[in-house]
């Protein structure tokens, strides 16, 4: 297996991933230097390359040759003006049939998301289509999250300016009991129409 995440942050992900599927590839593409710094640190097994997927992709990139037989694309595309141009500059390192697992915010924007740079929220029809658009063959496109990240999601449009003024410092201690408290139930979410994340399963079609 060749895993690759688009967006790999500081490597929650890769390192929870290769405690349980060892013997995989991992290759982590990121906007920001100082994530992958941090993500090359906590994952020695894996790969971080720093790539702005926005911009076409050079023919002679290190990567390449990677051929992703599976990607990962979580709470990335929400922040593009353009998200079906990252999702075809993406493509560049997968293998034909790759199966790519994209989750996006679904519902309305809060203050809160439009602060933290959300430029919109996806239905599953609306995710189905740009990824069709961008080359994919979607299997499934759905909503997901019911009940407790539309709680979640509420807590956090009722709580508006004070949650804009938090994501600024150092959370507080009631904050982090409550994250931890939300990871915890969010394990228990359901598959379900009314849920306000949307999530889709694709290949790409390319050759």
């Amino acid at each position: 297996m060749r895993m690759l995440e688009i967006g790999s942050g500081t490597g929650r992900f890769a390192e929870e991933f290769l405690a349980r599927t060892p013997g995989a590839r991992f290759l982590g593409l990121e906007l920001s230097q100082a994530a992958i710094d941090m993500a090359a640190r906590r994952v020695p097994a894996a790969r971080f390359l720093r790539r702005d997927l926005r911009a076409p992709v050079d023919a002679g990139s290190e990567g390449l040759d990677f051929r992703a037989t599976h990607a990962l694309c979580s709470d990335v595309l929400e922040h593009l003006d353009e998200p079906g141009v990252l999702l075809r500059h993406a493509a560049a390192y997968m293998a034909p049939g790759c199966q790519l697992v994209v989750t996006v915010p679904g519902g309305w924007r809060s203050a809160f998301y439009c602060h933290i740079g959300h430029r919109r929220h996806y239905r599953p029809k609306q995710l189905r289509g740009l990824l069709e658009s961008a080359g994919f063959a979607v299997e499934r496109a759905c909503a997901a999250g019911f009940p407790f990240f539309n709680l979640y999601r509420m807590l956090v449009t009722l709580r508006g300016q004070g949650m804009i003024a938090a994501a600024a410092g150092r959370p507080s201690p009631l904050m982090r009991a409550a994250g931890v408290i939300f990871d915890a139930l969010f394990r228990l979410n359901l598959m379900h129409p009314w849920g306000w994340q949307s999530l889709a399963v694709a290949r790409y079609r390319g050759s």
